[in-house]
């Protein structure tokens, strides 16, 4: 055999071990981080008042989305959006669930990143706030068991009786009873506990972390609030909530950085919806609950060093419908057969690959009490309408309306350039009337194949 061949024959050999070891490797770890009710410009890597140190060291070390948007525009449809990759409306969930008076809540049959990831060899545990329905003593509602979670510590909407020392949690099924601290760092406290209990060690594991701060009622500690103003100040505590959640954030990584290297795992940092408070959506229009920007739009932060780039702002428009067919490109999981995913992965602009980008949807919201009703994203426009039809007067949900809500129509249709107006200001729709048509029939394609999906609770 001639050197030359021999040479070959090392190369080829060497190079299919190397394939063989990546292989082998594990596949990474993926902890997912959700605010409540916090809005585009509160924390500081986006220009907020807030110190964010850990937050802001996420974005550094990864990728920033300049705009990043909810899943709606309040808490449990959009996080049915976030966890399955579908609009919140197909999954079951209209708008913010109350166990005791409604049937609502996100269906059984829908498959989740949690069932996703399982079916892969991942441990899965959510902590935090859940708010997508539980059971109750007169109501037989699925858990995060039966959503794929191997381990859950919940409460069903918010920490009361504020963030301090809260009352409501459950774990597994059964009430905790009051606990002692601030809400965010008991959260942290429950994951870390878990990581720490975790019998498979060489198992990659799915961290769920619904944080409830900055949503109300609001508490944080008078140290850390003192540094935002005096100690009354619902701004302040505001404020004060954030950053007590940084620093939980901050122990959670050092636990993730103690258990293995950080490229080893996947982070994301998101909200569930706009702030309720006009001075932290950056000068948006709306707040939440509303479907102007200023409703929708959130943080959005990615990071995976050695596969993500660091130190990237992405102006390209995305949002919480996009993380399940993100992270199952990014982990190599299966997405589910069959199934219509209303998001886009956004694996390639995360990898540097800009180019390889086609959303195949324009994003689209809806929530009945909004005005306007609907809103949808498609390139730099922004497209909004009125419905057609009254609802009573009633701030909660209520089943009733559903068969309003799936027939009902749009009118007062306003379109808007958001490169050129992002605070959206002027309403362009008599400019540009093919435009204005072409966007329509989009929203109502849209629409009519979201509403089909629709859960007819008001029929049981």
């Amino acid at each position: 055999m001639s050197i030359l061949v021999r040479i070959t024959v090392l190369l080829l050999l060497f190079s299919v071990s190397i394939q063989s070891t990546q292989g082998d490797q594990s596949p990474p770890n993926v902890v997912i981080l959700l605010a409540d009710d916090l809005g585009y410009q509160d924390i500081g890597c986006y220009g907020g008042p807030v110190k964010t140190p850990a937050i802001d060291s996420l974005a550094a070390g990864g990728t920033r989305f300049q705009q990043f948007y909810s899943g709606c525009a309040v808490c449990s449809p959009s996080r049915a959006t976030l966890i399955t990759g579908r609009h919140h409306i197909r999954t079951g969930v209209y708008s913010w669930i109350s166990d005791k008076v409604q049937k609502s809540h996100l269906l059984e049959r829908e498959v989740t990143l949690a069932e996703i990831l399982k079916k892969a060899g991942y441990a899965t545990a959510h902590v935090g706030k859940w708010h997508l329905g539980l059971p109750t003593d007169t109501r037989d509602k699925p858990t995060p068991k039966d959503h794929g979670f191997d381990h859950w510590f919940a409460t069903w909407n918010n920490a009361e009786p504020s963030h301090r020392n809260p009352e409501t949690f459950i774990r597994n099924g059964e009430p905790v009873g009051k606990l002692e601290g601030y809400s965010c760092q008991l959260v942290v406290d429950e994951a870390i506990q878990w990581l720490d209990a975790r019998t498979d060690t060489e198992a990659p594991f799915f961290l769920n972390v619904w944080f409830h701060e900055p949503h109300a009622p609001i508490a944080a500690p008078d140290e850390i609030v003192d540094d935002y103003g005096k100690l009354k100040d619902k701004g302040a505590i505001y404020s004060g909530t954030i950053d007590n959640t940084d620093q939980a954030i901050k122990r959670l990584l050092a636990k993730l950085k103690e258990l293995g290297a950080p490229e080893d795992t996947i982070i994301v940092y998101a909200s569930d919806n706009g702030s309720y408070r006009d001075d932290r959506t950056g000068g948006l229009r709306g707040r939440k609950g509303m479907n102007w920007d200023g409703g929708i739009r959130v943080p959005g932060i990615f990071n995976w060093p050695g596969k993500i780039n660091p130190d990237v702002i992405l102006q390209e428009p995305a949002g919480l419908v996009d993380m399940l067919p993100t992270i199952c490109e990014l982990v190599g999981a299966e997405r589910p057969d069959g199934i219509h995913l209303d998001g886009t992965s956004l694996a390639s602009l995360l990898l540097g690959d800009g180019d390889g980008f086609d959303r195949k949807q324009p994003l689209f919201w809806h929530l009945q009490k909004s005005r306007p009703v609907v809103a949808m994203r498609s390139g730099k426009y922004s497209l909004v309408a009125d419905p057609d039809y009254e609802l009573s007067t009633s701030n909660m949900f209520e089943e009733a309306w559903i068969p309003a809500i799936k027939n009902g129509r749009y009118t007062n249709y306003q379109l808007f350039d958001l490169e050129a107006d992002p605070n959206q200001t002027t309403n362009i729709a008599g400019d540009h009337p093919e435009l204005l048509g072409k966007l329509k029939d989009q929203l109502l394609e849209i629409n009519d194949s979201i509403m089909m999906d629709g859960k007819d609770w008001h029929k049981e």
